[in-house]
């Protein structure tokens, strides 16, 4: 059985698999050859945190492949309560076929796939952000990919620069990514919100030490840039030390002369909320090469495709 809990739980042959069906399942969407290999299913989603994007996307990909979606906010199972996480994969696995988990610590999706029989996807932890990853990297390929061509092959050679807090869960994702990928990988925040010695412990248990740039000049980041990338500098849980967050990110956040900077057909991409006048401006949000609405919609399109790929044979 198999979980999609980083990046890396998936070779680079699976990747350009998973690709191949979200553009299929994309053209295909509402129409009777899309199949539904979640028939007769029930997907549990424990959210521990809030989000838009992630559960709306879920929910209706699971309903489009067949299942039925079952939301659990944290603090209404017992989980909330003091449960174990392995007592609780235990007990979900008798009754629901999959889980999608958005929480705060990466460990604790991982003790959910250890103990339990039934597929688990990381729907965003602390630490990493694949499914949104994986939707990034598919957004870019659609616009280098040939008609028809391989989708993951586009993306070699290519470089992304990500500013702002790349100490975040996106930052270790997109390095993961990118390396995973084939890409170059450029970041470029304050000194104090470089990879942390975690991280970089982390990569290089996955064979890839050392393989990004980090400067503390933005300008050098997007030099040669495919894609801009940044983020928000206050996520969820870091809300007290926004002021002091604010002041010391400002001078990376993506105004038009530093976007113009990079390649002169480069995108840009925001995974959302954003904030404009903060990580972003608005200008730039706007700009005809700003694809982050794209990038929204093909989370739709990416999970149910990774979905599709752990599907265990229905057991009803």
């Amino acid at each position: 059985m198999k979980h999609f809990l980083k990046e890396t739980d998936f070779t680079p042959p699976e990747v350009s698999e998973i690709f191949a069906l979200a553009r299929d399942l994309k053209s295909k969407r509402g129409r009777p050859e899309c199949g539904r290999p979640l028939a007769q299913q029930t997907w549990a989603m424990i959210f521990s945190k809030s989000s838009t994007r992630t559960r709306v996307s879920f929910e209706v990909g699971i309903h489009e492949l067949g299942g039925n979606p079952l939301f659990l906010n944290k603090n209404d199972i017992q989980l909330g309560r003091g449960e174990s996480v392995e007592d609780t994969a235990r007990v979900l696995s008798r009754f629901v076929h999959g889980l999608v988990v958005r929480t705060y610590e990466q460990a604790e999706v991982e003790r959910l796939a250890a103990a339990g029989t039934i597929p688990v996807i990381n729907a965003l932890t602390d630490f990493l952000h694949p499914c949104q990853i994986y939707t990034d990297a598919f957004t870019m390929a659609e616009r280098w990919a040939a008609p028809g061509g391989d989708l993951l092959a586009s993306l070699k050679g290519r470089k992304i620069a990500f500013l702002g807090d790349t100490a975040c869960n996106m930052a270790n994702s997109w390095i993961l990514g990118a390396n995973l990928f084939g890409m170059k990988i450029s970041l470029a925040g304050p000194a104090a919100f470089a990879p942390t010695a975690e991280f970089q412990s982390f990569l290089a248990a996955e064979g890839y030490a050392g393989r990004y740039e980090f400067t503390t000049d933005p300008y050098q980041a997007v030099k040669d840039a495919d894609v801009v990338y940044t983020d928000v500098w206050v996520s969820m849980g870091k809300e007290e030390e926004k002021q002091e967050r604010l002041a010391i990110m400002s001078p990376y956040g993506v105004t038009a002369e530093l976007f113009a900077a990079a390649k002169p057909d480069a995108y840009f991409m925001h995974c959302l909320p954003a904030h404009p006048g903060e990580e972003v401006q608005q200008a730039v949000l706007d700009l005809p090469r700003s694809i982050i609405f794209d990038q929204a919609e093909n989370r739709l399109h990416v999970q149910k495709a990774i979905m599709a790929t752990l599907a265990l044979p229905s057991r009803n």
